[in-house]
This record gives C-alpha cells, structure tokens and sequence, in this order.
C-alpha cells in the first residue's frame, strides 16, 4: 500500500508539475498573442475587432488558467490526502508491531505460568502420595501397637497368675 502510495504521489507530483508548466506556457501564449495583437493593430485600423479579439483571448486564456489552477489546487490536496493516509498507515504498522511484541511477551508469561502450575500439580500428586503411604505406616503402627498392647496385656495376665500361683 505505503509503495503504491508513493508511485501515486510521485505521478501527480509530475501531473502537477506538467499542469504548472502548462499555466506558464499559456500565460506566456497568452501575454505573446497580446504583444501580436498590439503589434497588429498598430499596423492597422481595426481598432474595435482588435480589443474584442484581445478580450476574448484573455477571456480564454483566463479561464484556461483558473482551470488550471483548480486542477493545481485539486491535485495538491489529493498528495496531502495521500501524505496523511500514508503517516495514518505508518501509525498502524508500528502499533501493531508493539501489539506483536505484546503478545509475544504475554504468551511467554502464559507458558511459564503453565509450568509453574504443572510443577504445582505434580507436587501435589507427591504429596498425596507420601500423605497416603503415611497414613498406611500409621495404620501399621496402630496395628503393631495393638498386637503388642495384646502381649502387654497377656504377659501381665500371665506374670499375675505366675505371682498368684507362687
């Protein structure tokens, strides 16, 4: 877009700069046949035909040149709307750029947060784990010390009637 822009602005640069020299030749014409004309009717009587064929050139020649300039006018603005289209496009682009640059620092913040919760969960699947074979050694050692609570129990039943018997 920015290098078709610069190829339009460049072509109506050369279509202004074309239309300005054609104002300078038709004023040049212009101010040329009015020297021919002086030039002519000084040489002759014709004095009315000339300055109503004088009008009439410059009437020409004139509006010719308004025209021209209207063209000029139109011209320059289309290169300013150009002009601004283009610094419009150049805003976009660096926006987006950040935006790109955003989005990359924001997906890296996604993917070490996603570590960090994988990391999480498998801590706490080993914590579960060892709090589940914890709970196993507990029940273990309640079975123990109910087996040996029973000896206990037994031996002083045992040691009791021992005593008694002796």
């Amino acid at each position: 877009d920015r290098d078709t822009d610069k190829k339009r602005i460049e072509e109506l640069l050369e279509e202004n700069m074309v239309l300005e020299i054609a104002q300078k030749q038709s004023m040049n014409e212009s101010a040329h046949l009015g020297w021919e004309l002086e030039q002519l009717s000084k040489s002759t009587d014709l004095a009315d035909t000339r300055k109503s064929f004088v009008f009439e050139l410059n009437e020409c020649a004139s509006s010719r040149i308004l025209k021209l300039e209207k063209d000029n006018q139109s011209l320059q603005n289309t290169i300013q709307e150009l002009r601004d289209a283009s610094l419009t496009s150049r805003e976009s682009s660096l926006k987006f750029v950040e935006l790109e640059k955003e989005n990359q620092q924001l997906s890296k913040k996604i993917e070490k947060l996603q570590n960090q919760i994988e990391k999480e969960k498998q801590s706490n699947q080993d914590l579960e784990t060892l709090s589940e074979e914890l709970i196993k050694d507990k029940e273990q050692l309640q079975v123990v010390m109910e087996t040996l609570k029973a000896d206990k129990d037994r031996q002083i039943k045992d040691l009791k009637q021992e005593n008694d018997h002796l």
